[in-house]
């Protein structure tokens, strides 16, 4: 696909929530990704950037677990609610969102936001994990699990909510997969998704991957990019909640940014389940800002 070239201005997004996983550190991820330079390297590329702050989020000491199946689910809504309302303004006032996690169920409310400006859209979601689990199907009730089949449509009437509609995409294409669970596994034949797992990536290349990817994902309504930054190798990206090993490489992951920006595809971005609590001296951070720069266009050469 043809470059296309953009000076759009981006707005950084803070979502500081951690009541969707199954451990506590992802709070301050975004405090750690700003901290590593994010707002200086967007600026960098010749970009106007300018941070909304933080959505309020509740703690889980002062929160009611509710239905065991999808911990914290009321709250998780309420605070995705706010980054729906604030990715909604954004986009009307001409911006590329910068989303920054917090746990991924934010994605929930990133997706809505974008959803409530342009109608149902795609999602480019690279992540170790599936996230397409329901309450029904989820081994641990964590509601981190389960954004994207939240997003789909599919996760239940509980996830349901008036501030957008459902489902807020149409198609979504997962890259560098290596853990799903069964539930995930009977429920992806149903949807309109394109799973590339990294033993796709191991025979076939990652730019084939990618540009499949790309081409299923374009001429949607609006193309999300939404980055796990487990779907590094721990190798490379030590502090996440999740780690899985055998994920992308430190060159794998900017170069799959690096088509992402070369497509001119990119709507909106999202960093997500940083946390320095597991990191070393703030790398996986400093991996995240890296990566959005590179998304946002950086080149080499």
């Amino acid at each position: 696909m043809p470059a296309r070239e953009t000076s759009q201005a981006v707005v950084v997004i803070g979502a500081g929530l951690d009541l969707g996983a199954g451990r506590r550190g992802v709070d301050m991820g975004p405090s750690a990704i700003r901290y590593a330079g994010l707002q200086e390297r967007v600026e960098l590329l010749g970009r106007r950037c300018v941070d909304w702050g933080d959505v309020a989020v509740s703690l889980p000491e002062a929160t009611d677990v509710g239905d065991p199946r999808a911990r914290y689910l009321d709250s998780i809504k309420r605070s995705c609610e706010r980054v729906a309302g604030l990715v909604h303004d954004a986009r009307r006032e001409g911006y590329l969102p910068l989303v920054l996690g917090g746990d991924h169920s934010i994605s929930i409310g990133t997706l809505g936001g974008l959803a409530r400006a342009h109608g149902a859209g795609a999602v480019l979601w690279v992540d170790a994990h599936g996230d397409l689990n329901r309450p029904e199907t989820s081994p641990s009730g964590n509601v981190h699990g389960m954004p994207l089949a939240a997003a789909l449509g599919v996760a239940g009437d509980a996830f349901l909510l008036d501030s957008w509609p459902s489902p807020s995409v149409e198609r979504a294409a997962l890259i560098g997969v290596r853990a799903l669970d069964d539930g995930e596994r009977e429920l992806i034949g149903d949807l309109n998704v394109r799973v590339f797992t990294m033993s796709d990536i191991d025979r076939g290349g990652l730019e084939a991957a990618m540009e499949a990817a790309l081409a299923f994902l374009e001429g949607a309504a609006f193309i999300h990019v939404s980055l796990d930054l487990d779907a590094v190798d721990p190798t490379f990206a030590p502090g996440v909640g999740t780690p899985v090993r055998g994920g992308l490489s430190y060159r794998e992951a900017h170069l799959a940014a690096e088509l992402v920006a070369e497509s001119g595809l990119l709507d909106s971005l999202e960093l997500v389940e940083v946390n320095p609590v597991l990191d070393r001296q703030n790398e996986t951070a400093q991996l995240a800002v890296e990566l959005a720069a590179s998304a946002l266009g950086a080149r080499i050469l």
